[in-house]
C-alpha cells in the first residue's frame, strides 16, 4: 500500500487488480470500483484515507465456505481477499466471537483454541496481518499496508479464576465481553428472563481486567450487569457494538439512555452497530435510521464517546451460506426480533465505512468529529485501558 492511504483509495484499478478501484471523477466525486454504482465525495475519501479506522466488531468472514478455503492459518487467503480488506478503509478489525462451552473448563479450552488460532494466523501471514496489543500498534498499523487484528471474546466464561485473565492477556486477548446473551458466573446476558447483576466472582474478574489492562465490554450484557460494570470498573467501560433503546424501545440488545450516560461517565466509547433489528423495530429500516443512533448518542453524551462496531464481516449476514444463515437465526431467542433481512442496504458491503462517513457528513459532522468516530475515540480509550 502507498504510504499515503488517501491516494491509494483514490488510485487506479491496477493497484489491486480486477478493476476494484478504478476511479470515476465527476464534480469532486469518485467511484471506488469500476462496476459499482456508489460514488463518494473527495472529502469523504480523504477522511477515510487519512484516519485510523477501527471497527470494534468486524469479523474476517461469516462465510463458512470461504473460511474453509482459507484454512485454519489462512494459508488459502488469496490476493483478492487481501485487496478487499485493504480497500475497505478499515485498519483494525476487533474479531470477537461468542465462544463458550457447556462447562467452564470446556469454555476455557474453546477460547484457548480461538485465541491460539488468531495468534497462528498473524504469525503465519505477517505480510497481511498484525496483532494489536497496544496503543503503539494502533498508531503504527495505519498506512502500514497490513490489517490489524484485535483479539477479543464475546463472553468471559473462560475465566475460571482471576488468574486466567492474566493468562489470556499474555496470549493476546485485549477485550473481553463479560457475558453473551445468557447468564454466566460473572453476570447476566441481555436476553435472560431475570435481570441480575454482577456476582462477587464477576467483580473479581473486572478488577483483574483493570489490573492487567484488558477492556471490559458489556455489549450483550443485561441492563443491571451493564450498570454494575460501570460502577465496579476503575477503567473505562466499552459498548463495542450496541444501539440506543430510545430509538428501538424494548429491544434487549439496545442500551438505555441511563446505561449510555453511565458508560460515558467512565470515559468509555460506544460503537454503533448496523444490525437491522437492533436499529429499528419496524420497516422500512434504512441507513438513515442507522445514522439516527449516532445523532442520539452524540446529543446525549457527546461525540467523543462515539465509534463504529458494525457486528458483521465485509459482506454481512444476508450473504451467508443459507444453511448457516438459518442456523444462526434459530440460535437466538424470539426477543431478538429477526425479520426477513438482518443487514441494512447501503452498509452491507465492503466499502460501508465510506457510506457511514458520507452519511454523517450530510448531517453536519465536522472532519475532526468524523476522525474521532472512525477510530480516534476507540484509539484514545483503548490506550487508557491498556496502560498499566
Amino acid at each position: 500500500m502507498s504510504p499515503n492511504r488517501r491516494d491509494f483509495l483514490r488510485g487506479t484499478s491496477a493497484a489491486l487488480g480486477a478493476g476494484m478501484l478504478a476511479p470515476f471523477v465527476s464534480l469532486g466525486r469518485h467511484r471506488l470500483w469500476a462496476a459499482g454504482a456508489r460514488e463518494y465525495s473527495t472529502r469523504c475519501i480523504d477522511l477515510v484515507g487519512d484516519s485510523l479506522v477501527i471497527d470494534m466488531l468486524g469479523l474476517m468472514t461469516l462465510n463458512s465456505e470461504k473460511e474453509a478455503r482459507w484454512g485454519p492459518a489462512f494459508d488459502g487467503v488469496e490476493e483478492a481477499d487481501v485487496a478487499e480488506w485493504r480497500s475497505s478503509g478499515i485498519d483494525v478489525f476487533h474479531i470477537a466471537s461468542g465462544v463458550s462451552g457447556p462447562t467452564t473448563e470446556q469454555a476455557y479450552q474453546n477460547v484457548l483454541a480461538f485465541v491460539g488460532r488468531y495468534d497462528s494466523i498473524v504469525a503465519n501471514r505477517p505480510d497481511v496481518f498484525v496483532r494489536i496489543d497496544s496503543a503503539a500498534d494502533l498508531d503504527a498499523v495505519h498506512g502500514s499496508g497490513r490489517t490489524g487484528i484485535l483479539i477479543g471474546v464475546q463472553n468471559s466464561e473462560h475465566f475460571r479464576s482471576p488468574e486466567d485473565v492474566d493468562t489470556f492477556h499474555a496470549l493476546g486477548q485485549r477485550v473481553s465481553q463479560l457475558t453473551y446473551n445468557a447468564r454466566n458466573r460473572i453476570g447476566n446476558g441481555s436476553t435472560e428472563r431475570v435481570d441480575g447483576g454482577i456476582s462477587d466472582f464477576g467483580a473479581s474478574i473486572v478488577e483483574r481486567m483493570n489490573v492487567v489492562g484488558m477492556a471490559v465490554d458489556v455489549s450483550h450484557s443485561g441492563d443491571r450487569t451493564t450498570l454494575d460494570a460501570c460502577e465496579l470498573s476503575g477503567k473505562p467501560v466499552l459498548f463495542t457494538h450496541s444501539n440506543a433503546r430510545a430509538l428501538n424501545p424494548g429491544h434487549p440488545r439496545c442500551k438505555t439512555d441511563e446505561a449510555i450516560q453511565r458508560m460515558a461517565a467512565t470515559g468509555g466509547v460506544m460503537g454503533i452497530t448496523g444490525v437491522r433489528n437492533f436499529v429499528k423495530g419496524s420497516e422500512p429500516t434504512t441507513i438513515e435510521d442507522y445514522l439516527n443512533h449516532f445523532d442520539h448518542v452524540r446529543d446525549l453524551i457527546g461525540v467523543e464517546h462515539l465509534g463504529i462496531g458494525s457486528d458483521i464481516d465485509l459482506h454481512g449476514y444476508d450473504d451467508m451460506v443459507p444453511e448457516d444463515y438459518e442456523s444462526l437465526r434459530a440460535s437466538y431467542k424470539g426477543s431478538y426480533a429477526f425479520r426477513d433481512k438482518i443487514d441494512i442496504e447501503g452498509i452491507d458491503h465492503p466499502k460501508r465505512v465510506f457510506d457511514v462517513t458520507e452519511g454523517l457528513l450530510r448531517r453536519g459532522y465536522t472532519d475532526a468529529q468524523l476522525r474521532a468516530i472512525l477510530g480516534g475515540n476507540f484509539r484514545r480509550v483503548l490506550g487508557e485501558i491498556w496502560s498499566v
